[in-house]
């Protein structure tokens, strides 16, 4: 029986941010995706995608794979079902709490969706994106307006105030892979590096001439990054 691969997406993104991803793992494991858009908490969101497990065998692996925001849900399933996963994957997030320059930003960030949503949104996929390929901007875009203004910031509210989870990371005992884009400017490599030495054993790969949506921007490195995931031994 094939693992289950189970992918959550960052904020403002749904499913269509792991198309590729998804696509590149179908031969070896099958792809769930959680659904991030509803919820008013990174706890809701971690309760709902554990759900989509809930016809899954105990014994079959599981690895989850978190992007962005994705990140913090992932972690916090890591923190609160540490045995149920066969390995992970966190992609571009981070694990340090809120400081009160963040909170500050993220209240700011509200304003500016409340102000000029499509003008907020095309300065997010400028930051996120390194390629200046139109196509993969207008993609990005496209999947920003329908999630919607409301959903983005119920989103920046979650993410202010999420948990703190490092002293869970620091006890994990599953193999765990980081993976950061060089040029991310929204969670910058210093980030994920400090991720990465948080959980014991943690392998974290740099992916060059990337930025922060590598789901889009480098679908077969995350693929690649999956596959090492799902091939480590129990």
């Amino acid at each position: 029986m094939k693992p289950v691969v189970l992918l959550v997406p960052g904020m403002l993104n749904d499913a269509r941010v792991w198309d590729d991803v998804a696509a590149g793992l179908h031969d070896e494991a099958e792809v769930r995706v959680a659904d991030v858009c509803t919820q008013a908490d990174i706890a809701g969101m971690a309760r709902d995608a554990l759900a989509l497990l809930s016809d899954v065998d105990p014994a079959r692996s599981v690895v989850p794979v978190g992007f962005s925001m994705g990140g913090y849900v992932t972690i916090a399933l890591l923190a609160a079902r540490p045995s149920r996963w066969h390995a992970a994957v966190l992609l571009a997030t981070s694990c340090l709490p809120e400081t009160p320059e963040g909170a500050a930003g993220r209240d700011a960030a509200v304003a500016a969706f409340r102000a000029d949503f499509e003008g907020t949104c095309r300065g997010v996929a400028r930051r996120g994106l390194a390629s200046k390929d139109p196509a993969l901007h207008e993609r990005l875009l496209a999947m920003m307006r329908d999630v919607g203004m409301e959903t983005a910031i119920r989103q920046t509210l979650a993410i202010r105030e999420r948990a703190d989870h490092r002293a869970a990371l620091g006890a994990l005992a599953l193999p765990v892979w980081v993976a950061c884009g060089e040029l991310d400017r929204i969670v910058p490599p210093a980030m994920s590096e400090a991720l990465a030495a948080a959980i014991p054993g943690a392998r974290l790969e740099r992916i060059a001439d990337a930025g922060h949506m590598l789901p889009i921007e480098r679908p077969q490195a995350v693929v690649d990054l999956v596959r090492q995931a799902l091939a480590h031994g129990p």
